[in-house]
């Protein structure tokens, strides 16, 4: 009979993945949705959840969730009658450890710096909330595909509290100077110490300080860097509260660019700076994201969210132009266009002008206040008169007219431009030209070659062209 897998909650333990000092880390499957989580399981028992709460690695996962460089914490498990604790977190694929220590090639320097960069942020954003992580090495930082997640936060301190802080502290190849000569006065500077090892580990595939003991790890460090000036030695001595003595012989700094040939001129400044013995002059893991290494991806972190942005706003700023038209529209200032554009053409109104003694009322479609305050003297019936294109034909000609047709029929010839204007026509405002009837006058009096009172052509503005009209005068 196969052996049951034990259970962890609503999880069942699938396989092991690792084991430190105070946890073990577990790899195991939801019974509620099949996904795969990773379990830390802590060694130490506690019996109330008070004590569990007070952990400082639950504090500081529950203020920096979420982040995408930081691990998520998903569940908290406790066994009231076993004591025993459990977090489940998000599974990666490996740690930085796990990724390196069977190369035979180096890694590309832009996965590099991708790593490392998002590292940084991680580390910024503790920063930023108050907490150091006091831990950085290869074995606590994630990776998933291009995805790098710092993780294991049992040794994180607020940066408010106290000092002294504990001496021993970190790993010990990892460990900055600050923490390895003072009684416990250090900062948050000392995890960009260990960004700078994480750094040279990941180009170099080997550890750039590997002491066997703290004065081994000491001199290594002075091997790399130099012997620090008498200044930065005397920060130490008085910042510490018990007296220690430094005597450290001289030694010429080897640098980092003789360990790293093949490195870019950007890392190797960027590993220097991070790797400076005063930690008043190492750069803050803000300074760290504008350094020149990280120039590219700054800007394609700038354009993403830009992008991001946009596509957020766009249909906020659809919804804001619609909004606006529909304000204006209300108030009455898209109504008139409207009405413009829109409005029939036979149930718009035109200026039709008629002899007075014709006149029955307005024409069609003419206010009756339009024609009230027009009085024209009487003249005789005109011709019946078509115009059609370019072709212009008289029916019916009176003899009373025959001396003022001529006049007419020469206006006439001068073509369908000279009868058609791009105007309305329009009574004359001079009703003297037109107050003789004699039929003996001049043949311009009642059609003023200065003036052009056609009435047979009208030309309806919206159309955009001459519009000829056929009509018989009543």
């Amino acid at each position: 009979m196969p052996e049951t897998l034990p259970l962890v909650g609503d999880y069942r333990v699938v396989g092991a993945m690792g084991e430190g000092t105070f946890s073990e880390v577990l790899k195991c499957q939801s019974l509620l949705d099949g996904k795969l989580y990773a379990c830390k399981k802590m060694k130490q028992k506690y019996s109330n959840m008070t004590q569990v709460n007070n952990l400082r690695e639950i504090q500081a996962l529950r203020r920096l969730n979420p982040h995408p460089n930081v691990i998520e914490l998903k569940e908290v498990i406790f066994d009231r009658q076993t004591g025993t604790l459990s977090l489940i977190c998000e599974l990666m694929n490996m740690n930085i450890y796990e990724l390196i220590k069977d190369r035979r090639s180096y890694l590309p320097e832009a996965r590099v710096r991708l790593y490392t960069y998002q590292l940084c942020k991680s580390l910024y954003h503790m920063h930023r909330n108050g907490i150091f992580h006091r831990d950085v090495k290869p074995e606590n930082i994630l990776i998933k595909d291009d995805l790098l997640k710092l993780a294991d936060f049992g040794s994180c301190k607020s940066m408010y509290s106290k000092l002294p802080f504990t001496e021993y502290i970190s790993t010990r190849w990892y460990r900055a100077p600050e923490c390895l000569l003072t009684d416990g006065h250090y900062g948050h500077k000392m995890d960009m110490w260990s960004v700078g090892c994480v750094l040279f580990e990941l180009m170099s595939l080997r550890p750039l300080f590997p002491g066997s003991n703290e004065l081994d790890q000491i001199s290594k460090i002075h091997d790399v860097v130099g012997t620090p000036s008498s200044q930065v030695l005397d920060k130490f001595r008085k910042i510490q509260s018990k007296s220690m003595d430094f005597n450290f012989p001289y030694k010429h700094p080897t640098g980092i660019s003789i360990l790293l040939k093949h490195a870019s001129k950007q890392c190797i400044d960027l590993i220097t700076k991070l790797c400076t013995y005063d930690p008043e002059e190492r750069p803050s893991a803000k300074e760290t994201l504008r350094h020149p290494y990280f120039k590219e991806l700054r800007e394609a972190e700038r354009r993403s969210k830009l992008r991001l942005k946009s596509d957020v706003m766009q249909p906020e700023l659809s919804m804001k132009q619609q909004q606006h038209q529909h304000k204006h529209y209300k108030q009455g200032r898209g109504k008139q266009r409207e009405r413009d554009e829109f409005v029939p053409v036979k149930q718009r109104q035109y200026y039709i002008p008629v002899l007075a003694s014709q006149a029955q009322g307005p024409p069609p479609g003419v206010h009756g206040s339009m024609m009230s305050s027009l009085t024209l003297p009487q003249l005789p019936k005109p011709p019946q008169l078509q115009v059609k294109g370019e072709q212009q034909v008289l029916h019916g000609v009176n003899s009373g007219l025959s001396t003022g047709l001529p006049s007419l029929a020469q206006s006439m010839k001068a073509g369908p431009s000279h009868i058609a204007r791009h105007q309305q026509p329009h009574i004359s405002p001079f009703p003297s030209l037109l107050a003789s009837t004699n039929p003996s006058a001049k043949s311009n009096t009642m059609f003023p070659t200065g003036r052009h009172h056609q009435i047979g052509p009208t030309h309806l503005p919206s159309l955009g062209k001459p519009y000829y009209v056929q009509r018989t005068n009543q």
